[in-house]
């Protein structure tokens, strides 16, 4: 791995001065002693087991080697890894960044309740042969716990209730409700986490080298080039690359470059999604948050603010070398450019470790606890509210549209409506959306959330209407698919400064699917997590609209980006 920093003078010597404090008070030894005072000794002690976990890891190399001959005995064509958030990001990495490996199982990532998304993967797939890796750390988080009700009954169908749990693995911390399920349903395999790490610092350990043994990568391999991150990590601050890449987002941070856009080569490009949740959930609390921003082509020098820094993170000899100019450009208007080269894709564990590092450092420049994530809970608290509900009434609370235009509905609070209504120059969908696209104002921030099948489809036209309002309104954007954002940026659109600008996307369930043991189903389930994150927005006084589609998704879609074209025009 190779880096550099390209940073503009001013926030050259914030970032220096950082460094001196850091040399003077021994702050790198401090870190590798885990010592919370560092932090905000609000607990942070308790949740420092990634910094030794590769070492620890490489120890248990003869237990890998094991649970990968067995992989490969069993023939399994297929693995479903089901989780949320740290327990499925870092596999979902691996699963794209890698592809199947010979001899062993496609990994597939089960992350959602939509029920279209979840069929769309069952579908891909011969149950008889497949292998489910049910990853929870808590045991008790509603998404994998559903997931595996649904699975296990289905697997069931397939095989035979005698041989269901020899399809399964469970991935979770010792005592948890999910190790008692595992037992229960004799499970062909139970790995522990370890309860002093959190889950968006969990790529390092079973959570990510479970499954990526599973898959079939070479997990001395793996372990080796994250070995290479902690080493380079515990040099002085001049030679260590992330402790440097800390001091820079903290400070950068603090002096109003909020922001942090991230680019990749193709062959990486999911990196970012694995970016995403470990620095929103880590720093977007009290006010204060890094907003990460994945997935945005890279445009002219003018449709950037001064509130962001790039990250360049690169494959050398990749394929498409053809962003290199276009973030030179960046650098010679003078934005901030960090760069990482890797030359072998092994090399991105190296890039897990490191970027953790930095995201632990970024939490001591800014004065926060980089390791809770308080407004996680707040969206999981009111979606309870809403299932409980469902269970004694039949139905979910409804709310009433504040405007409707072809059979797509609008909502949002009474005064947000009313704003909204005052200042739109009509009443349809375009009025509308031109409203609250005119609530966005320097430094701000748009964030399509969108509780809706992630089909590439889908993504698609979101992607194209949300680079026009990053090129008209020059701000940053973002795009969350529903439930996952919950588990990963949600935390910093809910606890980070009042910056976002959302639009939150609903729509209807053509298919829906039972979840066994369970009065609701997976559709009222994510309608349920739709509502209860958009009552939190509200709650924190987010300049929310929601955006309601019938069955359609597609074409509902297409309508919302042909009103923001008119919005923008």
């Amino acid at each position: 791995m190779s880096y550099r920093f390209v940073l503009p003078e001013p926030l050259r010597k914030t970032v220096d001065s950082a460094a001196d404090d850091w040399n003077a008070h021994n702050k790198v030894e401090r870190f590798w002693k885990k010592d919370p005072t560092l932090w905000t000794q609000d607990g942070e002690e308790k949740w420092l087991g990634w910094i030794d976990i590769v070492e620890r890891e490489q120890k248990e190399a003869s237990s890998q080697a094991a649970l990968a001959q067995d992989i490969r005995s069993a023939g399994f064509e297929s693995a479903l890894l089901l989780g949320m958030g740290g327990s499925s990001l870092c596999p979902e990495v691996l699963a794209i960044t890698f592809g199947r490996q010979p001899g062993f199982p496609a990994l597939h990532i089960v992350d959602t309740t939509d029920p279209a998304q979840i069929k769309a993967t069952q579908d891909k797939i011969d149950l008889s042969k497949t292998l489910a890796v049910v990853a929870s750390k808590s045991g008790s988080t509603l998404e994998p716990n559903v997931l595996k009700q649904y699975f296990f009954e289905e697997m069931k169908q397939a095989v035979g209730a005698d041989k269901a749990g020899s399809h399964f693995i469970a991935i979770t911390d010792p005592g948890s409700k999910m190790e008692q399920v595992a037992k229960g349903d004799n499970f062909r395999h139970i790995f522990y986490g370890d309860p002093q790490i959190g889950g968006r610092y969990s790529a390092l350990s079973n959570f990510g080298v479970v499954a990526a043994t599973v898959a079939g990568l070479d997990t001395p391999k793996l372990l080796a080039e994250a070995a290479k991150g902690v080493a380079s990590a515990k040099q002085p601050v001049a030679n260590n690359p992330a402790v440097q890449l800390g001091l820079l987002l903290g400070s950068a941070n603090n002096s109003g470059r909020d922001k942090i856009t991230i680019f990749t080569s193709p062959e990486i490009h999911d990196l970012g999604a694995w970016l995403e949740q470990l620095i929103a959930e880590s720093t977007g609390k009290q006010g204060k948050g890094i907003t990460p921003v994945d997935r945005e082509a890279i445009g002219s020098p003018s449709v950037y603010g001064n509130d962001r820094v790039f990250a360049y993170v690169r494959l050398k000899n990749t394929a498409d070398s053809s962003q290199d100019a276009k973030v030179a450009a960046l650098e010679a208007a003078g934005h901030p450019v960090v760069h990482f080269e890797i030359s072998d894709l092994y090399e991105i564990f190296g890039q897990f470790f490191t970027w953790e590092v930095a995201t632990a450092v970024a939490g001591s420049i800014m004065g926060i606890n980089p390791f809770n994530q308080p407004d996680v809970e707040s969206a999981k608290i009111e979606t309870r509210a809403l299932t409980s509900e469902y269970e004694k009434s039949g139905k979910l609370p409804t709310r009433t549209p504040f405007a409707t235009d072809s059979g797509i509905e609008l909502y949002a609070t009474d005064e947000y409506a009313a704003r909204l209504k005052s200042s739109a120059r009509s009443s349809d969908l375009a009025g509308i959306l031109r409203a609250h696209l005119d609530q966005i104002h320097a430094h701000d921030y748009f964030a399509t959330l969108a509780f809706l099948p992630m089909f590439t489809g889908n993504e698609t036209i979101i992607q194209g209407f949300r680079h026009k309002v990053r090129d008209a309104k020059k701000v940053a954007t973002c795009l969350g698919f529903g439930p996952r954002f919950l588990h990963s940026t949600g935390q910093d659109y809910k606890g980070g400064p009042n910056t976002g600008v959302f639009l939150q996307i609903t729509g209807g369930h053509a298919i829906d699917l039972p979840i066994p043991g369970q009065k609701y189903s997976f559709g009222i389930v994510i309608d349920a997590q739709a509502a209860g994150d958009l009552a939190v927005l509200e709650s924190r006084g987010r300049r929310a609209l929601r955006v309601h589609l019938g069955a359609d998704i597609p074409t509902g879609l297409k309508k919302i980006a042909a009103a923001i074209d008119a919005a923008l025009a």
